[in-house]
């Protein structure tokens, strides 16, 4: 198959025979034009507008604004330490001035001096603002904890009717009855004799649990067998437990005064039933507390 092309124009004249051969040459070459426009078109399509590009660019800055946030969390968390350092130096300086302690050997407003032999730099630069941030809060940990050291020893040194009210005596609840005694008695549980190392009280469920004189709470959270328990040090040896609460109402190193609600009565533990069971402890070991309880105070 062929075909002739014939040309007649004013001044010029020419003539084409394309064979098959010419023919599919034009038409691939037509197919692989058309192709490469549509291909064209379709990328173009595809290409992101400008606010993705610009959402793009917001979260390129997200980390920035991140860091921002964190140095200013930072920030605060330092002013709050700082306000916390001021008041242990006011506990510190009433303290140090009840003691009669000259200002020049221990003078809370200025930096302890300190020294020793030269060693390898430890850099810092190398810490991430959440390692700060752990660190600080570690820190806080460790002031809030000597400032409670601080307020107790001031407690103890001011007195706080410690020394008034540190008479051991009456019973560890405002309403309820004696329900078992200090001695060998039969086990709720296994039914074995057993040794009763204090005395129970049983009440209603809630009944406030009392201090039977003013002391140092040196235990507030769980133990075993008693539940929740309240330990309290009223010195020369003598220490009171309150065991299987319902709620604590006092915490570590707080100071308690004789009659102060401590807890709620509850039955946590090792218990068959709503009761406190109360202990006395001269020097670390339980001894039988009903004379205490009948005790008549001060």
């Amino acid at each position: 198959m062929s075909l002739t092309l014939l040309y007649r124009g004013k001044n010029v004249r020419f003539s084409m025979r394309l064979t098959k051969l010419h023919w599919l040459s034009a038409v691939c070459a037509f197919a692989l034009i058309s192709g490469l426009i549509v291909h064209l078109i379709a990328s173009n399509k595809s290409q992101p507008n400008g606010d993705k590009y610009q959402v793009l660019s917001q979260n390129h800055l997200a980390p920035i604004q991140v860091k921002d946030q964190q140095i200013t969390a930072l920030t605060i968390k330092l002013a709050e330490l700082q306000s916390q350092v001021l008041r242990l130096n006011a506990l510190g300086d009433r303290l140090a001035d009840d003691a009669s302690i000259p200002e020049k050997e221990f003078n809370f407003n200025q930096l302890p001096v300190s020294g020793g032999p030269a060693s390898n730099t430890f850099l810092v630069n190398d810490k991430t603002l959440e390692q700060l941030f752990i660190e600080i809060e570690r820190f806080e940990s460790e002031i809030n904890y000597e400032e409670k050291q601080l307020l107790m020893l001031e407690s103890l040194t001011f007195g706080h009717h410690i020394q008034n009210n540190g008479y051991l005596s009456g019973r560890p609840i405002t309403k309820g009855w004696l329900s078992s005694y200090y001695g060998v008695r039969k086990d709720p549980f296994n039914g074995k004799p057993t040794m009763h190392k204090g005395v129970d009280f049983a009440g209603k469920e809630n009944t406030a649990i009392i201090a039977t004189a003013s002391g140092v709470v040196t235990w507030a959270s769980k133990r075993y067998g008693y539940g929740q328990l309240i330990e309290i040090n009223h010195g020369g040896g003598l220490t009171t437990r309150y065991g299987h609460n319902k709620d604590l109402l006092v915490n570590v190193g707080d100071v308690v005064n004789k009659g102060q609600n401590i807890a709620r009565m509850g039955s946590t533990g090792r218990s068959t039933g709503p009761h406190v069971h109360y202990e006395i402890l001269r020097n670390n070991k339980q001894i039988n507390p009903i004379k205490f309880v009948y005790r008549k105070g001060k």
